[in-house]
């Protein structure tokens, strides 16, 4: 004779640990992007209020890991991605036009679409009056001026001001440059070089 409390058709109770596997594959599959943050966060929940194996299986069943083979492969693939975009990131690099730092002395240099500018690029991209780059305290220092289509040093958006060294890659809307000292700022750099 069993109790009340006792079943034998009931399935035993699920362990913290289970639950806690179930959790870190769903964590896992929100890291990978495999799973919206709304569905994480319901996922979380259906897993807590589980009381069967099977309803965890159920909740994880698409984000379970590979076996070893798989995993090995499809890190493969990974690096194999990101070696490709880093060498297309270089290759663009080095195919982009040079846009030569200005003589130490100098006024700023205006970089826009206006023919007032010192620097003037005829590309619907670019502000009229788009950024500026200056020497100030020894060092390039490049400013948006409010450009529509935004300024970004080596990749990363200008909000106000950003330092820029030789050798940079400066965009003003989709046209973009890599920075160049000026041959005669080189030669006073480097006499005899």
């Amino acid at each position: 004779m069993t109790s009340s409390f006792e079943s034998p058709a009931s399935p035993a109770r699920l362990s913290d640990v289970e639950r806690d596997r179930a959790l870190a594959v769903l964590r896992e599959g929100a890291a990978q992007g495999k799973l919206s943050h709304d569905t994480f966060l319901r996922r979380m929940d259906l897993v807590l209020a589980a009381r069967r194996a099977d309803e965890l299986k159920l909740l994880t069943a698409d984000l379970e890991t590979e076996n070893p083979w798989s995993r090995r492969v499809f890190g493969t693939v990974r690096r194999m991605s990101s070696f490709s975009q880093r060498m297309r990131r270089v290759w663009q690099a080095e195919r982009l036009p040079k846009l030569l730092l200005p003589e130490i002395g100098a006024y700023p240099l205006r970089i826009g679409r206006d023919p007032v500018n010192g620097l003037r690029l005829s590309h619907d991209t670019v502000s009229r009056l788009h950024a500026e780059l200056a020497l100030q305290g020894g060092q390039w220092v490049l400013r948006d001026l409010g450009s529509t289509n935004g300024t970004t040093v080596n990749g990363r958006r200008v909000i106000t001001t950003a330092v820029v060294r030789d050798g940079d890659t400066v965009s003003f809307g989709q046209m973009s440059f890599r920075l160049a000292t000026h041959p005669s700022e080189a030669a006073r750099r480097h006499p005899g070089a």
